[in-house]
């Protein structure tokens, strides 16, 4: 368990420099295959990478199930695989489920940390799910926010995600309620349907 999420961050302030500079950075990441599984309404998605400055080699596998949302098996299930890039051998099986919901976050507050408004005072989360805690983990400890707002499509998870986490968390009843006035805004939903209209949003706020 990482004390603090913010640990991440230099590590992949790093790694994104390195991938932003193409041949010269000396990363290997080709588009991720996705693989879909007949019958069951899943997806296989494997993303493998190599970086030269790290001599690093490893993939990620991670199985996607839509209709699995409302089960008790998670829709998404990752593992990451560490390899010996001078034999090929495996070095380590890392949970990927933990992996995915820190590293996304941490991307989300380099991007913000970059590119939110001077003197944001109010933090926006449309979801309730695992990535909406990892993004309030890592953004509250890294900006302070006046207010915290929370929609989620079902009421009772936004409450009990209001009521997990150690600070104040409004819940809004509406998408629009939650972003309107917001500084920034995390997009974090399962949803097929567009949730977040752009005539919501004030100028100079910064969307994840």
């Amino acid at each position: 368990h990482l004390p603090r999420a913010s640990l991440l961050l230099p590590a992949l302030e790093a790694a994104l420099g390195n991938f932003s500079s193409g041949p010269a950075g000396g990363v290997v990441q080709p588009l991720r295959t996705v693989l879909a599984v007949p019958g069951h309404g899943g997806y296989l998605g494997v993303m493998p990478a190599y970086s030269a400055a790290d001599d690093a080699l490893t993939t990620k596998l991670v199985t996607f199930y839509e209709h699995l949302k409302d089960s008790s098996a998670p829709s998404h299930q990752a593992t990451v695989l560490l390899f010996d890039p001078r034999n090929g051998s495996l070095r380590a099986v890392l949970d990927g489920s933990v992996i995915t919901a820190k590293r996304t976050a941490a991307v989300s507050a380099i991007a913000t940390k970059l590119l939110m408004p001077a003197f944001a005072e109010v933090l926006c989360i449309l979801g309730a799910g695992v990535q909406a805690y990892s993004h309030y983990e890592i953004l509250t400890e890294l900006f302070t926010f006046k207010e915290v707002r929370l929609w989620n499509r079902t009421k009772e998870k936004a409450e009990k995600f209001a009521s997990s986490v150690p600070g104040p968390v409004r819940v809004c009843s509406s998408a629009q309620e939650a972003v309107v006035g917001a500084d920034v805004i995390v997009t974090v939903t399962m949803a097929t349907e567009p949730i977040l209209s752009g005539a919501w949003v004030k100028p100079g706020a910064h969307i994840n």
